[in-house]
């Protein structure tokens, strides 16, 4: 569409992107004091695993988030996948998950054959927890701490350990990746084919947005990954030598803050059926799909449909 000098193309593209979720332990402790220890040898590479564990161990033991430490990264710790494939938030919240059903389930045990507790005769199903408290669902005042149970029984503290295998076998929910739709604005001078990328919408399904700052962070990172992809990073070899001949970022071209216009990403969906904790993998769904959009929105600007990156000058002209 002009618009004087300019063209203007939108584009859109529908995505998806599959998980690999290996098996993954942690081991979870609370102590007498009332705080909880979350341990796996999981990593964080800026992608929020220890928000998120920490968000999860302390929802799932009713537990403020000050009460949580997470401790991860260590190979002497329960075995982690290592972070890719979109899937260590889903493997890692499985297996906490897993553990702190099994943390409860061993207060439960204490409380079983005592006299003073009023958990006594309870079944995992009858509680829920609240304040860093144990209680029945359905009378909120018969319930008891953490810190009185240990404390009546003499420990220290009680630790357990928890595992997640997702695999497709164990449900009856085929597992699927997370699904998306790219739209883009792109505006390209007529006369000089300077393309300039007006604005990037990404709308996400991923099941539960475990933490929407850190998830909305994460989608904007790959979105920027995928206009460096499609309109400025290309590996140049001298054909005399083989050398790369940009290989410094003197020469190779990523994006700057000029490059990058405002990215709006919109959150769908509801929490997936087949994960305990209702999240999908969310990593590479982030910049899958922007290249597509991008050049689908070039299609409908110019007539031209390019089927190589990066869409540079030459390819416009």
């Amino acid at each position: 569409m002009p618009d004087g000098d300019q063209l203007i193309g939108y584009g859109m593209a529908g995505v998806t992107f599959g998980q690999f979720s290996p098996a993954c332990q942690a081991r979870i402790s609370i102590s007498r004091d009332g705080t909880a220890l979350v341990r796996s040898a999981a990593t964080d590479i800026g992608t929020g695993t220890r928000t998120i564990a920490t968000q999860l161990a302390a929802e799932l033991l009713g537990l403020r988030l000050d009460q949580v430490q997470v401790e991860i990264g260590d190979s002497d710790l329960p075995p982690a996948p290592p972070s890719g494939g979109s899937g260590l938030a889903t493997s890692l919240g499985g297996a906490i998950h897993n553990a702190a059903g099994n943390l409860l389930q061993a207060f439960l045990d204490l409380a079983a054959g005592d006299e003073q507790s009023p958990l006594r005769g309870s079944q995992r199903a009858d509680i829920t927890v609240t304040d860093g408290r144990i209680h029945l669902i359905d009378d909120p005042p018969a319930g008891e701490t953490y810190r009185d149970i240990l404390a009546r029984h003499g420990l220290d503290g009680l630790v357990v350990d928890g595992a997640a295998d997702p695999q497709p076998a164990q449900s009856a929910t085929a597992p699927a990746g997370a699904f998306a739709a790219v739209f883009a604005e792109v505006r390209i001078d007529a006369d000089l084919g300077v393309l300039r990328l007006a604005g990037l919408v990404s709308v996400i399904d991923a099941g539960r947005a475990l933490n929407q700052k850190t998830a909305r962070s994460q989608i904007t990172g790959g979105a920027v990954m995928g206009i460096g992809m499609t309109l400025l990073e290309e590996t140049v070899f001298d054909p005399g030598t083989g050398r790369i001949a940009n290989a410094t970022f003197g020469d190779y071209l990523v994006p700057v803050n000029a490059d990058v216009p405002d990215i709006d990403v919109v959150f769908v969906g509801e929490p997936d059926t087949f994960s305990p904790i209702g999240a999908k993998g969310l990593g590479e769904i982030g910049t899958v799909g922007v290249s597509a959009a991008i050049a689908n929105a070039v299609y409908h600007a110019t007539g031209r449909r390019i089927r190589s990156l990066p869409i540079t000058l030459d390819k416009l002209l």
